[in-house]
């Protein structure tokens, strides 16, 4: 499931290349043929990334809300558009590009209030200037769960995925199972400060790194690492190999339904 970055990263590409102009809405794939076709000629106004949720402003016709899920994906390319397929959720087309949306978790046309109340479940944002640690905090200092689930809350803290909490948690020395409430103020401040630069620098690369420079692979000496996620990490799927700070391989176990990485020597308990 994509993360965060790539929700706010998509929020730019759809302002760049169509904001503020015209475009032409259709549902190759029929589903959202009638909301579609209120959309058709209308201007995309607004864009807005929370967590991810991305949402597409048409003023008074509302907001089409996208949840990528598991299996949703958004390709650009520039006109004249090539027929669609009819795995096309929604094709948007404009003065020199179109978009298509395939597969998505949600893809529903929405008003303010609907929008709104889509929000309103959702944790602090790292890449929201209105979000702050102040706003996990009380939720995080009193929990018992393990901070590791919590990250991924997305009621505790909106955006963040498996890549992000594993390679947060080792950068700081985490134990990913400590719980919530047996975090320092200041080791979640870290956290969430050490999120926000991270995750802006997904957004601007469009792809996670995360290992400092004296972790890279030229500093190292290693081959770069090879992976359709791209980026270079330190735990992230890399299960029973040497870590690239202390050498003991790393762990991975299933926790809340989804596969931890961990170094058991850089994050004791």
């Amino acid at each position: 499931m994509p993360e965060g970055h790539t929700i706010h990263r998509l929020a730019l590409d759809h302002r760049d290349r169509f904001g503020g102009r015209v475009v032409r809405a259709s549902s190759p794939q029929g589903k959202f043929s009638d909301s579609a076709a209120l959309l058709d000629g209308r201007v995309l106004e607004d864009v807005e990334a929370h967590g991810k949720h991305l949402f597409l402003g048409f003023g008074d016709t509302g907001w089409v809300h996208i949840h990528l899920g598991l299996f949703g994906k958004v390709a650009f390319g520039a006109r004249p558009a090539p027929p669609p397929t009819d795995t096309v959720r929604l094709r948007l087309v404009g003065e020199s590009a179109y978009m298509d949306l395939r597969g998505p978790t949600a893809c529903a046309l929405v008003t303010d209030g609907e929008k709104r109340a889509v929000q309103e479940r959702l944790g602090a944002d790292p890449l929201r200037a209105s979000s702050s640690a102040d706003d996990a905090w009380p939720r995080v200092s009193r929990s018992r769960t393990t901070v590791a689930t919590l990250l991924m809350d997305q009621k505790v803290v909106s955006g963040v995925g498996n890549v992000y909490r594993a390679e947060v948690l080792f950068r700081h020395g985490i134990d990913p199972y400590r719980a919530g409430r047996d975090l320092a103020r200041a080791e979640w401040d870290a956290v969430w400060t050490d999120l926000v630069a991270l995750m802006r620098e997904g957004v601007r690369n469009n792809r996670i790194d995360t290992v400092r420079p004296e972790h890279e692979p030229e500093a190292m000496g290693r081959p770069p690492r090879k992976d359709d996620h791209g980026g270079e990490v330190y735990v992230y799927r890399r299960a029973n190999l040497p870590c690239l700070v202390c050498g003991t391989p790393v762990r991975t176990a299933q926790l809340a339904a989804r596969n931890l990485f961990w170094c058991p020597v850089c994050q004791a308990a």
